[in-house]
C-alpha cells in the first residue's frame, strides 16, 4: 500500500513541476493544477508574495497539500489517508508585478499543521516540546541507610514536603537553579536521584555514562547487595502548551512542567515497580524449584528434602511477602497524591501503566501456591518423623520386654545350659 501511494505522490509532484516550471513569463493559475485522478486531492491554503529591488526577480511561495484517500471518502477520523505537504516556488518577472519596487512580505504567518491537515486527530505536529528527560530506575540492594547518604551529601538534599520518610530526593548540577512549581528540567544542566530505603534508585536527566558515578553514591551506603542489578527505563516529557496536566503515551509520559514534587510521585511508582520485579524473580524461582520437587514425587512416590531446607524456603517467602507489603509500601498512596489531585493523576496513571496491582496479584496467588506446598511437605516431612518415633517406641519397648523376660529367668534358677 505504501508502494502506491508513493507512486501517487511522485505523479503529483511531477505534474506540479510541470505545471510550475513551464510558464516563466507569468504567475501560475490556481486553477490549472488539476489533481491526477485515483483518489487524490489538491488543497491551497497560503500563498506569500515576496518581492525584491532587483528589476528581474519577483516571487511568489504556493503551499499546499495532497491528499489520499483509498476509495474513502476524506473527512475526519478517515484511517489509512496519507499526507504529503508540498511547498512550490514559480518564478515570476517583474512585469508581472510592476507595483512592487521594494521588498515587502504580504504575508509572513507559517503554515501550521493546522492547516494542512486532514480534518483527523493525531495529524498535528508538536510545538513547543522540550527535549525528553530520561528516568532510570535500579535496584541492586535490599536495604539503604539513608541518614548516611544525607550526611554525605547535605548539600545536595533537598528537604522533604511529606511525612514519606522511606526516601530522600538528591539534586545535583546547578544547585541555584529552582525547581519549585512551574520550573522545567529539560534541557538543564541539573540532575536529579531519588533514593529508596528498599534498595530503589531512580534516576532523573542522567546521562548514560554518568550512571555508575551515581550508583557509586549510595551503594557505600547499602547492605545486602544483589550479584545482579536490575534495571529499567523510562521518559518524561515537558511541554508547556500541553492542554491538559499530563498526557500518556507509549515508554513515556507527557506534562506541562516537572519539578520536585513529581520527580517525588515518579520515581515512588518506578522505584516499586523494579523492586516488585526483582521479587517477583525471587518467587518465580521458588516456584520453579517446587516444581521440580513435585516432578520427582511423580516419578518415585518420595522426595529427599530435609526439613532445614524447606524451613528455609518458608523464611524466604514469608521475607518476601513482609517486604513487598511493608517496605515497599505498595497499598500506601502517596502524600503528595492525596494533597494534589494533579500528582494523584501521575500516580494513578503510572500504577497502572506499570500494572503495579495485577503485578502484586500474580505475586501473591504464586506465594500462595508455594505456600500449599509448603504445608504439604511439611505434613510428609512430620509423618516420617512421627512414623520414626512409632518405630522407635515399638523397639524399646521390646528390648523392656527382653530385659524383663531375662530377669525373671534368672531369679528362677533356671539355667538354659
Amino acid at each position: 500500500m505504501w508502494r502506491a501511494i508513493d507512486a501517487h505522490s511522485k505523479t503529483i509532484l511531477f505534474s506540479l513541476r510541470t505545471a510550475l516550471f513551464s510558464y516563466p513569463q507569468k504567475p501560475l493559475p490556481i486553477s490549472s493544477l488539476k489533481p491526477p485522478k485515483s483518489g487524490h486531492f489538491l488543497s491551497l491554503f497560503k500563498t506569500l508574495s515576496v518581492s525584491s529591488s532587483a528589476p528581474s526577480t519577483s516571487f511568489s511561495v504556493i503551499a499546499f497539500t495532497t491528499r489520499h484517500c483509498n476509495n474513502v471518502a476524506c473527512g475526519g477520523g478517515v484511517r489509512g489517508g496519507n499526507l504529503v505537504v508540498v511547498r512550490c516556488i514559480s518564478s515570476i518577472s517583474a512585469s508581472a508585478a510592476p507595483n512592487q519596487q521594494h521588498t515587502a512580505v504580504d504575508w509572513n504567518e507559517p503554515v501550521s499543521s493546522s492547516d494542512v491537515g486532514v480534518g483527523g486527530k493525531g495529524t498535528g505536529v508538536e510545538e513547543d516540546t522540550r527535549p525528553s528527560i530520561p528516568v532510570r530506575a535500579f535496584f541492586f540492594s535490599t536495604s539503604v541507610d539513608l541518614k548516611s547518604v544525607v550526611e554525605q551529601n547535605k548539600q545536595n538534599f533537598i528537604p522533604p514536603t511529606s511525612r514519606m520518610t522511606n526516601y530522600v530526593v538528591l539534586k545535583f548540577g546547578n544547585l541555584s537553579q529552582p525547581s519549585g512549581l512551574g520550573s522545567c528540567i529539560s534541557g538543564s544542566s541539573c540532575s536529579y536521584m531519588v533514593v529508596f530505603q528498599y534498595g530503589s534508585i531512580v534516576l532523573f536527566n542522567v546521562r548514560e555514562h554518568e550512571v555508575d558515578e551515581y550508583l557509586n553514591i549510595v551503594r557505600r551506603h547499602a547492605s545486602g547487595l544483589l550479584p545482579e542489578m536490575r534495571k529499567d527505563e523510562y521518559e518524561v516529557r515537558e511541554k508547556p502548551t500541553l492542554n491538559t496536566w499530563m498526557q500518556g503515551g507509549l515508554d513515556y509520559i507527557m506534562l506541562q512542567f516537572l519539578n520536585t514534587d513529581g520527580i517525588r510521585t515518579i520515581g515512588s511508582v518506578l522505584g516499586q515497580s523494579i523492586a516488585l520485579d526483582y521479587y517477583g524473580r525471587q518467587v518465580d524461582d521458588m516456584v520453579a524449584e517446587f516444581t521440580d520437587i513435585n516432578r520427582g514425587m511423580e516419578k518415585t512416590g518420595t522426595f529427599s528434602m530435609d526439613s532445614k531446607k524447606l524451613f528455609q524456603i518458608v523464611g524466604k517467602a514469608n521475607s518476601n511477602l513482609a517486604d513487598v507489603i511493608l517496605k515497599l509500601g505498595l497499598f500506601e498512596r502517596s502524600d503528595i497524591a492525596w494533597k494534589d489531585a494533579k500528582y494523584a493523576q501521575i500516580w494513578e496513571y503510572l500504577r497502572d501503566e506499570f500494572e503495579l496491582t495485577q503485578r502484586f496479584a500474580s505475586l501473591d496467588f504464586k506465594l500462595k501456591f508455594v505456600e500449599h506446598n509448603i504445608r504439604f511437605l511439611q505434613e510428609i516431612l512430620q509423618n516420617r518423623k512421627s512414623d520414626f518415633l512409632e518405630w522407635l517406641i515399638i523397639v524399646l519397648i521390646g528390648v523392656e520386654i527382653i530385659i524383663s523376660v531375662f530377669d525373671i529367668v534368672h531369679r528362677s534358677g533356671f539355667k538354659f545350659f
